[in-house]
This record gives C-alpha cells, structure tokens and sequence, in this order.
C-alpha cells in the first residue's frame, strides 16, 4: 500500500487544508516522506457525521459480524508485513523486534474481543420476568442489557504505535462493543498510522460493514483533536498520553453543552517497595532487574517504576550501589520524539535543583538524534511528604529512591501517594505478613498491585486492569486494557413490558443466543 499523506473519511481519501507536517526520523532528526495534511474542520466534521450514519446500522449488527470484522482487521495489519514494520521503524527509532512483538499484542487483542464478543454473555443480559398476579401491584416484565454509546473519538498514543494506537486496544474494545470510530492519528507516526487506516478499510469493504464505520485524522495541532472531542455526535473519547493532554480534553468534553465522558491514561510513577528481608536475600538480582525495567523501551513506558522506597540498611546500601552502577554502565538510547526527550530533560534537570535530592549515577551520554541519558537519584521520606514534585512522572528512563527511616516512615509514604497505574512490592512471605498494611494501603491507590515482580509489561488478557485513580486516569472504574475496557463504551438501556418480538435477541426469552444470563436473581444458560 502506497502512503498518501491524506485523511481518510469514511471510504473516501480527503486533503482539504494547506497545513502539512511531516514525521521525523528520531535516530537522523531528519524529515520522513511524503507531507501530510491536517485534517480542516469541514473533514472533522464529515468523519463524525458518516461515523454517526454508519453507527445506526453498526450498532445493531449481530456480534458475530463484528467479531469477524475485527478479526478480518488482524489479518489486514499481518498482510501489511515489513512494509508496515519497516515504515514504524523509522518513524519511531524502535527496533524491529520491538515492533514485531508490538503487532502481534495488536492482533491479539482484535482477536481477543472477537472472541469474546463471539461469546456474547459481556452485554449483561439481565431479566426479571413480570407477575401480573403479583398483589397489591402487578409486577412489571424488565429486561436490560449493554449497547454501544455512538461515535467514539480515540487518540493514538506515541509510545505504542501499534497497540495504543489506530488498531489499538482502545479502537479494538469500541468496536467490539458496537461502535463507529474517528481516530486522531499521532502526528510522530503518521505514515505508520496511515497503513493501518488503510488496513481497517480493506476489512471494512471485505466484511461488508457500513461506510464510516471507521476514519482517520491526521494533524499536528491541537485543533483537530479538540475539534473532534468538541463535535456534538461524538460520544465517548479514548487517550493514552499526558496528564498535561489527557487533562486539557477531560475539561473540554465536560464543558460540553452535553458533556461526554474522556477514558484517559495520562502516565504513572507506578512506586516500587522492597522490603527489608528481600532486600537482605537478593538486592544483587532486584537492582539488575529493577534497572532493566527502568530503562526498558528507554524507559518510555507509563509503567516505568520511577519511584522505589527502601528502609535504610547496609543491605539497602549495597542494592543502591549496584543499581547505580547497572544505570551508569547504560547506553544513551533514542526517545521518540524531540519533545519527550526535551521534557526528559527539563525532568532530571528540575530534580537536580531540589534540595534534597541527589543524583546517584547518569547514563552514558550521546549526540546522536533525540537520545537520553538514564538517571537514578536519591532522596527522603521527609523531603518525599513535603515535596509533590518528588511524586510527578518523569516520562523516560529514570528512577527516584525514596529512603525511610521504618515500617511507620513506608507506610506514611504509601499514604502520601496519589493515584497511579501500579504499585509493586518485593518481600519474603515474612515480610508480606509484617507489611500487610501496606497492601491495604496501595489497594486504594492503584489499579494493580504486583508482588515480586515489575510492572513495565501488562499482559491482555481478560482479568487485567491497566487504570488506576486520578491523576493516572479520569476515571479509576476502568480500564484500557483487557475485555472489561468494553464497558467504556457501552451504557446500559432497560426495557419494560415489551413484546416478545421487539426485544434483542439477548433479551428474549427462549435465549437464542445461549448466552448466559441473570434471570430472576440467578446466573443461568437458558
């Protein structure tokens, strides 16, 4: 497939305006071939408008149809093959294995909600039979279910260019539940995002689905995706970005004549504690991997563990020391775009003025492209309670040791914390008795807690919740990742006293969908 460098609206190839951008190459700097045309206002327009068209037919397609259009989808991204590949690479500086693994969490997870849409039982059929005998009222016949909320605005994030991003988690789970789609492609990876457009068409015209079922927005500036979270039609938007981003269209969207809801995963410190006895029996191990999974993707993951709290000891010391020296000993790596390496920058600058804090080894450096240098600093409970700064997200490969004094020191930290992705403990079955507290704590302040483990990596499956309370997202209910992110674009409609004939096909009585369902109180298959 040829890259064109224009908007695609609904089944038509569109370049209203005369604002071209152009990707650049983060490893060279340079510019990457063609231009491309931010999208103008009256295409803002005409992709919600056939999207909004396109849902009414959409929304009532049998689950079946939907499941194998998103799996015709999966097989038109894997068609794509290196052209697909080798275009991201450049757009990204990401390395082909990377990428490769990348894609196929892409194609997991359209086939994942195809199975699971298949399946059915996800709408929540629920069915209370009517008593007209009942005294002294008759009993009313009320059934309800799950349906799609209409056009749905989704953001493509840059540091997942395929799994974040045109075909991603956030597209996959609103189409699965039934609805239409406008993305705002990331203006890092246009050309990328272009050929997976394009990939989504090709399965849209083989599955027969209905003209704007689908578009894609390219653009630079902030206009086109305001315009698109400001359109009346659109119902529902999805971000995986910045706070400073994700905030901006939260507080847009509520100032809405009708406001809609923003499900936006806006970035995480996800704090790390280790325990006293772990720390005794393997701080060699914990400090090689915790610096692994700092600099992991050069850190450029909203799981990166950026803060990691220790109670002072010689055991602690000697763990400090080694990790120290596993981020020294780091290459400089390539960020994505020039603008993350700046806030990178401005980041582990900032740190350095404060008092309090100090920085205990930097990564090598290099003058090539957008690279960066890792950095682990070192501060205190006390410095960490009274400075919030010490709590923000630096989005890169960097990390900040937090030491307490105690148990008591680590839990007032614990309380301190915000919101955010996850939290991580590493302890001995000892230690996790003593510190049980602390689970109790961070169950409040995450969307999920790891033991012995890190928590760059979030496996798709159904069970994982990849959310957490505000700042890290807008709304803690949720999550991006797994089946339940379905919800996020689904409201539920009940429907009473209707005649056998009128209801869906999941509401009726004789169940023709087998699926199962909460009938009268109890979970049954019939």
């Amino acid at each position: 497939m040829k890259i064109e460098g224009k908007n695609i609206i609904g089944n038509r190839i569109s370049a209203e305006s005369q604002n071209f951008f152009n990707a650049t190459d983060p490893v060279t700097t340079q510019k990457i071939a063609p231009q491309f045309c931010e999208a103008s206002s009256g295409e803002i327009d005409s992709a919600v408008k056939i999207a909004n068209e396109a849902f009414q037919v959409y929304r009532n397609m049998d689950g079946k149809k939907r499941a194998q259009f998103l799996i015709c989808i999966a097989e038109e991204i894997v068609a794509l093959d290196k052209a697909l590949i080798e275009r991201c690479m450049v757009e990204t500086g990401l390395p082909e294995a990377r990428l490769l693994n990348e894609r196929q969490r892409t194609v997991n997870q359209l086939n994942m909600f195809a199975a699971y849409i298949k399946e059915g039982s996800w709408v929540d059929a629920r069915i209370d039979y009517g008593d007209p005998e009942r005294k002294p009222l008759p009993k009313p016949d009320v059934r309800s279910m799950q349906k799609a909320l209409g056009p749905v605005g989704i953001f493509g994030s840059s540091n997942f260019p395929f799994a974040f991003s045109v075909a991603g988690g956030d597209t996959a789970s609103a189409l699965a539940a039934g609805c239409t789609v406008v993305v705002k492609a990331h203006p890092a990876h246009p050309g990328t995002s272009e050929l997976v457009g394009q990939a989504i068409l090709q399965a849209i015209k083989k599955c027969n689905m209905p003209d704007g079922t689908f578009s894609l927005l390219q653009g630079q500036s902030h206009e086109v995706g305001l315009g698109l979270v400001r359109h009346p039609l659109i119902k529902a938007i999805g971000f995986t970005g910045s706070f400073r981003g994700g905030k901006a269209l939260f507080d847009e969207a509520g100032a809405r004549p009708e406001p809609i809801p923003v499900y936006a995963e806006m970035g995480s410190t996800n704090p790390v504690f280790i325990l006293p006895g772990i720390v005794q029996e393997k701080r060699n191990d914990i400090a090689r991997d915790l610096a692994a999974s700092v600099t992991l993707g050069v850190g450029q993951f909203c799981t990166n563990p950026g803060l990691v709290f220790m109670e002072k000891s010689e055991n602690a010391n000697e763990l400090t020391a080694t990790l120290s020296k596993h981020i020294a000993d780091t290459p400089a790596g390539t960020m994505l775009t020039e603008g993350i390496r700046t806030n990178f920058q401005h980041g582990t600058n900032l740190l350095q003025t404060i008092t309090g804090v100090d920085v205990l080894a930097a990564g090598k450096s290099s003058d090539s492209g957008f690279t960066a240098s890792a950095h682990v600093f070192e501060s205190d409970v006390k410095s960490f309670l009274t400075n919030p700064t010490l709590q923000e997200e630096i989005f890169g490969p960097s990390t900040l040791l937090i030491s307490a004094s105690d148990k008591n020191e680590i839990l007032l930290a614990a309380q301190k914390l915000h919101g955010h992705l996850t939290a991580t403990i590493h302890g001995t079955p000892e230690d996790l008795r003593q510190y049980a507290d602390l689970i109790h704590i961070l169950e409040q302040k995450v969307g999920r807690l790891i033991i012995n483990g890190y928590p760059t990596g979030v496996e798709v499956c159904d069970a994982m919740v990849h959310g957490g309370p505000f700042p890290a997202t807008t709304d803690s209910r949720t999550t991006s990742v797994g089946t339940l992110a379905i919800t996020r674009f689904t409201r539920p409609v009940c429907y009473q006293n209707f005649p056998e004939a009128l209801l869906p096909n999941e509401l009726k009585t004789d169940n023709p969908e087998q699926l199962w369902r909460l009938v009268n109180g109890k979970h049954v298959k019939q």
